[in-house]
């Protein structure tokens, strides 16, 4: 199969792209990697000369308080994925097949909450969440991340279930289903890519997350592990070494996830789209 000029210049500008988005991964590791002097080199030393994993060996073998960050994370991402699937999936399918009054304000609602900053919800669920007795718990921060997720999850599910034909439904119907033995035999095996998309997403939106991390919590048992990134920047320096070292352990869940679920992630984002 022959390429044209044209064709050669796109994957070589798309391949500029990727480098320029890949780089500052590269670095972090090979900074992870790198003697404390070389790190400080003149001019930068873009491949290291000496490779070590001290900063890895202090940080998690030596000092396992990461390992508690890194639990905590685990399940407020889980938690966080799973109770966003809980609430968008039925949100999202009821818009999709009944004519609910006002879904169309509601679907506005739910653009404008995705141009929110979430520091703008940060002090509500505070005051909020005390009156209940849920800060320091892994509950407040569940929640609040979900508050995040959930608008998003909802506008993305609901054309995947819009583009579904009605029709499956209705011969499950005659076929002696309810609405919802419908919905879980017939629809619900039919969303695997865009749940696997939402619940992604929805682990990387908690994964990453600060905001709530500062605002719902201060006990250091209940901390994600973008707070315990902040113990290597002080007063009088940063610790990069282990700041880039704990930074890769941290990316490699969402870069496996990334890698291991692609497939399904691109077709979930496009399912529907055509509605």
């Amino acid at each position: 199969m022959k390429y044209t000029t044209r064709q050669y210049g796109m994957f070589v500008i798309a391949l500029l792209i990727t480098a320029v988005f890949l780089f500052p991964i590269y670095w972090m590791i090979t900074t992870s990697v790198k003697p404390i002097q070389d790190v400080f080199a003149t001019p930068p030393m873009i491949f290291p000369e000496t490779i070590q994993f001290s900063a890895y060996i202090k940080n998690i073998v030596e000092d396992q308080s990461i390992l508690l960050y890194l639990k905590n994370s685990l399940i407020i991402a889980i938690g966080t994925s799973l109770l966003t699937l809980l609430l968008a999936l039925p949100a999202a399918y009821a818009m999709a097949r009944f004519r609910l009054k006002g879904s169309g304000i509601f679907l506005l609602i739910l653009l404008v909450t995705q141009m929110v900053p979430g520091i703008m919800t940060a002090m509500p669920l505070f005051i909020l969440f005390s009156h209940f007795n849920l800060l320091n718990s892994y509950v407040a921060l569940i929640i609040g991340n979900t508050t995040l997720a959930l608008p998003f999850a909802i506008l993305i599910m609901r054309p995947f279930f819009l583009s579904i034909p009605r029709g499956l439904e209705d011969a499950a119907v005659i076929d002696g289903c309810n609405r919802f033995t419908a919905f879980v035999k017939v629809v619900l095996p039919l969303t695997k890519p865009t749940l696997l998309t939402v619940g992604t997403f929805s682990f990387l939106f908690a994964w990453g997350d600060l905001i709530f991390a500062l605002t719902l919590a201060t006990d250091e048992k209940i901390r994600p592990l973008t707070m315990g990134l902040t113990k290597f920047i002080g007063q009088y320096g940063t610790q990069w070494d282990g700041l880039m070292a704990v930074s890769t352990i941290a990316a490699a869940p969402i870069i496996i996830m990334f890698i291991l679920l692609q497939k399904y992630i691109v077709s979930g984002i496009t399912a529907g789209s055509e509605k």
